[in-house]
């Protein structure tokens, strides 16, 4: 048996030449299931808005490039910044009548999803993009993209960002305005004539780019869209009448790290609870209902947010009247690297702690 001096000068050489004995560390390194250091939370619209009005007068656009709050997870801090899953960094954003955000680009894909408030307008890459209460917008890696509020009222949208995964792989690049030329502008709406004709699209386009090259998803369709399947008994046994965004020239994911989804829950239904790699953050878009996350139970209504983290039980169900919930996720990057896997719950619920 080596003594106890042999052990250390052993160890304090690795330890001098930067090297790590696994079989000290082996379990940490490979866990027998996924650990994600997020936790489930909530940040309630009615605790927060208070908040978002005061940044209005306190926090002027020209002292940043935009005006958000975003959800610090209590389990998380990157280097002493905020994210909200292990992966998926989202916000508030509050926009005054009349303010105007000027232009910039990022490595990281965002979307944008409006919560309230009328005559918001988003130029991604020279396209006017007009938002109203349940439009949802891309703004896609390196795309220049500003805003404005035209109308007589604030906005208030959630921001999806994948920008935990791009800081992370250390691929985080940035630019403000007029430090490249600006985009041409381009007609207004003319992604969406292009390619929100379902399963249409103009005979010289092809399915290119990584991202999908519609820009804004009206809510006006996705509503009907949601309807017509809710209407036909169709549902996830996990999620209920559950939409997911898509590319429209592949029928995937809006982008390859980040998916957008739209469910709606009826009164007395009750989803089974399940769990999968890969977190989401979602937003109550209409009614109010709960979730029970790893046993804790959540109650939400109109404007809350919340995540799930990685491999937690989870289930959702409306209150009195159906609910609407909005959410982001990062199951493109499961799938693309083979990590994804998903089961439900035997017992159909959680019981709550």
């Amino acid at each position: 048996m080596p003594t106890d001096a042999e052990l250390a000068d052993f160890y304090g050489g690795m330890e001098r030449q930067r090297l790590i004995p696994l079989w000290k560390v082996y379990k940490d390194h490979v866990p027998r299931t996924p650990s994600p250091k997020a936790v489930p939370h909530i940040w309630r619209f009615r605790d927060v808005l208070p908040l978002i009005r005061a940044a209005g007068a306190l926090a002027p656009m020209t002292e940043g490039e935009r005006r958000v709050l975003g959800f610090a997870n209590p389990g998380l801090s990157y280097d002493g910044l905020a994210a909200t899953t292990d992966t998926l960094w989202g916000a508030y954003q509050y926009i005054l009548p009349g303010e105007r955000a000027r232009a910039h680009r990022h490595s990281a894909a965002a979307i944008r999803f409006v919560l309230e408030g009328e005559g918001a307008v988003t130029t991604v890459e020279g396209e006017r993009c007009a938002l109203g209460p349940g439009d949802f917008v891309l703004t896609p890696p390196w795309a220049w993209h500003d805003h404005e509020n035209t109308g007589s009222a604030p906005v208030i949208w959630m921001d999806g960002l994948d920008v935990i995964i791009a800081r992370e792989l250390r691929a985080c690049f940035f630019e403000g305005a007029g430090e490249a030329p600006p985009p041409a502008p381009k007609p207004e709406g003319g992604s969406g004539a292009r390619w929100a004709g379902g399963p249409l699209r103009p005979s010289w386009e092809r399915a290119r780019g990584k991202y999908s090259p519609l820009l804004l998803y009206k809510w006006k369709r996705t509503e009907r869209a949601l309807r017509r399947l809710a209407a036909s008994g169709q549902a996830c046994p996990c999620d209920g009448a559950a939409l997911d965004f898509t590319h429209p020239g592949t029928g995937g994911p809006v982008y390859p790290t980040m998916s957008c989804r739209v469910q709606l829950l009826r009164p007395g239904a009750r989803p089974r609870a399940h769990r999968h790699t890969g977190s989401a953050v979602y937003l109550c878009f209409r009614g109010s209902g709960h979730s029970v996350i790893e046993g804790r139970r959540f109650g939400w209504e109109r404007g809350d947010a919340f995540c799930v983290p990685s491999w937690c039980w989870h289930e959702h169900a409306a209150g009195d009247e159906e609910a609407i919930l909005f959410s982001i996720n990062d199951l493109p990057v499961m799938d693309a690297l083979g990590l994804y896997r998903e089961e439900a719950l035997e017992e159909g619920h959680q019981a709550v702690k």
